[in-house]
């Protein structure tokens, strides 16, 4: 019997390969499905289900097309939702079997209604470990706020107990030297305290996971699980939708993604639709000279997130600016998240804009020292975008928290007219913040390279005293 855990740190995400005597199932996989038909292939084995731990939010499954190309099963817990295409909905202790093991559907309601784990029995009879979705994470279980954005009468208190029958009744009586294989880890805006690493023990869980305390009350846990809860990202519904109705096959979104345009066509396309420019490079690199209005939402980070935060509608048109040769990686972890609509890219990139003569902006950014040296001589304002809990930790003294996450909600707070230095952790948020306000006339924001990290480091700013998180929301 083999297992595999497929991890993908842009979304924070993990999808499963199991495989037992020429068969195999696949658990929550991506968009892109080829990688597990590959792999399938090359060991000689049929995938045979498609395990879906829920109706994910922050991602679109590639059920749909993994099951179109292998004519694998799909499989959800029980649910009565109408979807637009077949599967099966399966029942709490359902067991299908795989080659010589056994994978035992336990329906676990809490973060969704049909949330369920998945138990791998091997060919002994003997479990061995848990899918747990989004159920069960290492060091926090699902935020039980989702489902109501899609649902409206299930509200998150309703969820949160039901996700608190779950863990007691179904998943904390199980053996303590299962291994558990969580559908997220820490990044992922579907729990608010998850630990980087992504396996553990059940028992060692059960030692340290605040939500598996046993000595917490019914109202205890929904209180611990609901407290610091802040809102998800807009196109979370809208993912959901797409995993429950369907979707375009990515094949076909990824080709007209990368669509080469050239200058001319790439104006033209921005006119006639209002397209967002989305520029993946580098943020300092960016900095120095970019398309008027475009957003910095680098390739080399959580891209993936920041552009479904930011950018909301997944039906949004798209035009692309990267580095030569991303391009279909672009495409790729655009369509991850629903946003199908990227007409191209601009062919050979912004030496291509210079070649033709065109205009680039520029943004100022500056280092810690230049920062550090300005304040001494006169008083600035200072906007930190990373997230509040970032903030409530640790923080430089007078600074105004504006969340890159809730950016277009707190345009009243920033003054067209003043100048702001504007930092993130590291440099990458920033940089989203500046280039996102530029587009909208807001021309008096100056990045900080290096962020928090750098004036921390510096010793030259004012630190507020540090104080442990209680989320990472």
């Amino acid at each position: 019997m083999k297992i595999e855990q497929i991890y993908t740190g842009c979304l924070a995400q993990g999808a499963y390969y199991i495989e037992s005597n020429g068969e195999a199932a696949i658990i929550d996989p991506l968009r892109e499905v080829e990688p597990y038909i590959k792999m399938a292939e090359e060991r000689g084995a049929q995938i045979k289900y498609v395990f879906e731990t829920h109706f994910h939010a922050d991602f679109v499954s590639g059920h749909i097309d993994l099951a179109n190309k292998t004519g694998a099963q799909i499989v959800y817990g029980p649910t009565t939702m109408e979807t637009g295409f077949k599967f099966m909905s399966g029942t709490d202790g359902q067991e299908f079997k795989l080659g010589d093991a056994t994978i035992r559907l336990l329906h676990t309601p809490g973060h969704t209604m049909e949330s369920s784990c998945y138990l791998l029995i091997d060919e002994t009879g003997n479990p061995t470990s848990i899918f747990t979705g989004d159920t069960l994470f290492i060091g926090d279980v699902g935020r039980p706020d989702l489902a109501q954005k899609v649902i409206s009468e299930l509200t998150q208190e309703k969820l949160a107990g039901l996700l608190f029958d779950s863990l007691r009744n179904k998943i904390m009586p199980l053996n303590d030297d299962l291994i558990v294989y969580p559908g997220h880890g820490a990044g992922s805006a579907c729990g608010k305290m998850m630990s980087n690493e992504t396996t553990d023990t059940l028992g060692h869980q059960k030692q340290t996971n605040y939500a598996l305390n046993p000595s917490l009350s019914r109202e205890e846990f929904i209180d611990s699980v609901l407290t610091g809860l802040t809102p998800p990202p807009g196109y979370f519904p809208q993912n959901v939708l797409l995993n429950i109705r369907g979707y375009e096959n990515i094949d076909e979104v990824v080709k007209k993604g990368t669509k080469p345009l050239t200058v001319k066509a790439f104006e033209t396309a921005k006119e006639e639709t209002c397209a967002t420019i989305i520029d993946t490079r580098n943020a300092q690199e960016f900095a120095r000279g970019f398309i008027e209005d475009s957003y910095n939402i680098g390739l080399d980070g959580s891209f993936a997130n920041w552009v479904g935060t930011t950018i909301i509608d997944v039906k949004t048109p798209l035009l692309i600016v990267t580095d030569e040769g991303r391009e279909e990686e672009v495409a790729t972890r655009l369509a991850r998240i629903g946003f199908d609509n990227a007409l191209g890219y601009l062919k050979g990139g912004i030496k291509a804009w210079q070649k033709a003569g065109k205009q680039l902006e520029r943004i100022k950014s500056i280092s810690v020292e230049r920062l550090a040296s300005i304040m001494e001589e006169k008083h600035v304002n200072i906007i930190d975008v990373r997230r509040k809990s970032e903030y409530n930790s640790e923080h430089v003294l007078h600074a105004l928290n504006i969340p890159l996450d809730y950016v277009k909600d707190s345009l009243s707070e920033i003054d067209k007219r003043k100048i702001y230095y504007v930092h993130c952790q590291g440099g990458y948020r920033s940089m989203v913040f500046v280039s996102i306000l530029r587009s909208m006339g807001y021309e008096n924001l100056i990045d900080v390279k290096g962020g928090f990290n750098a004036m921390k480091t510096s010793g030259k700013f004012d630190i507020s005293k540090y104080e442990a998180p209680t989320t990472m929301l």
